[in-house]
């Protein structure tokens, strides 16, 4: 019998939070950060069309889609690369930039995707503490060394909440050699509302080392859909654009790409919405000495350390009811759950479930 020889990866592998519970019929999905409202209008027009034709492959290079990226965002088409959901554009960013052994960065608690995809590609993964939750410029800049090629981070944080403000962003990339990459995150851009926030996107616009992802998942709803893009420095898109699958992005995908981008009134809706439950659930919360991260993203970080219960008593409380949150362990934050906010209904039912919970308390 032949055995093939295969090159060994040392990684951990993704585990998306749970979609489906083994106790009850239907589930209520908190756990993956999707919208609450779920998708444009506009572009649910497009799932009900009989006009395209999809026995023809789709634009390999996104042509009218990162047009209209660039007419919203006031950015240059040129400058934009779309793919497969930003986690696509990361792994080929890892792909391009980083040998074996070469250098990167990441938060201490962050999107698992940045050290896979390195490690993948034979990089070494440095973690950066966290202060309090919050990324911490030193404690990356501690790490740094002369094989650092990237430095990842989403802004705000999955899975903390927490964010850095444009200063000590600014601050990051004028404290690192020009020759090393800041990839910023910022798919939960559009839920931000504090005014000490500011976007990659917003501040380094003109950078040629900076690299900024953004998703169509989260607030526009295509979670399923699969599209993500990325900006950046036109020789880095050029090279990303060389080593891409030639049809990554379906055809359906930047079809409803382009009408989610138009409809201005959902995203209003979506933030409105969001905003008004993510302060009344953790208001909610902290009557049961429930503490949470400030209201950023569309999730809240729970922490039950104060609490009587522990995360894992009241996750298995809540899965029994049928509803579905984060587990944190694999991230390495302890007696913890991750909620993602809800639509009217769901928000309700986590609620009254928890109340039920603590009733006795």
């Amino acid at each position: 019998m032949t055995t093939l020889n295969f090159r060994k990866i040392k990684t951990i592998t993704y585990k998306p939070g749970k979609s489906k519970l083994f106790n009850t019929m239907k589930a209520i999905k908190l756990s993956a950060n999707e919208s609450a409202l779920g998708m444009s209008s506009k572009a649910k027009k497009i799932l009900g069309s009989n006009k395209i034709n999809i026995s023809k492959y789709p634009d390999g290079k996104s042509t009218q889609l990162r047009k209209e990226i660039s007419i919203k965002f006031k950015i240059d088409k040129d400058k934009i690369i779309c793919g497969s959901g930003s986690d696509e554009i990361i792994q080929l960013i890892c792909q391009l930039f980083l040998k074996p052994n070469d250098e990167v960065v990441v938060p201490q608690y962050s999107f698992l995707m940045y050290r896979i995809y390195a490690n993948i590609v034979g990089g070494k993964v440095l973690f950066a503490k966290e202060k309090n939750l919050k990324i911490s410029v030193s404690e990356i800049l501690k790490k740094v060394t002369k094989k650092t090629k990237i430095i990842f981070l989403a802004n705000p944080n999955n899975p903390t909440g927490t964010y850095i403000d444009k200063n000590e962003l600014i601050s990051l990339r004028k404290k690192l050699r020009n020759n090393i990459l800041l990839v910023i995150d910022d798919a939960y851009d559009e839920y931000m509302l504090d005014k000490n926030y500011s976007s990659g996107l917003e501040i380094f616009k003109n950078k040629n080392n900076v690299f900024v992802l953004r998703t169509f998942s989260k607030i526009y709803g295509l979670a399923s859909l699969r599209i993500g893009w990325g900006y950046g420095d036109r020789k880095i898109i050029k090279a990303l654009n060389l080593i891409k699958p030639p049809f990554n992005v379906n055809k359906i995908a930047q079809l409803c790409a382009i009408e989610a981008l138009k409809d201005n009134n959902f995203i209003k809706k979506s933030v409105k919405h969001n905003y008004f439950w993510a302060k009344k659930i953790k208001k909610e919360l902290e009557k049961y000495n429930i503490s949470t991260n400030n209201v950023s993203a569309n999730f809240l970080l729970l922490n039950f350390n104060k609490c009587k219960f522990s995360a894992e008593q009241v996750n298995r409380k809540l899965q029994k009811n049928g509803l579905i949150l984060r587990e944190t362990k694999i991230y390495g934050i302890k007696n913890s759950l991750r909620i993602t906010i809800g639509n009217i209904k769901e928000n309700k039912f986590f609620l009254n479930k928890i109340k039920i919970i603590f009733k006795n308390v």
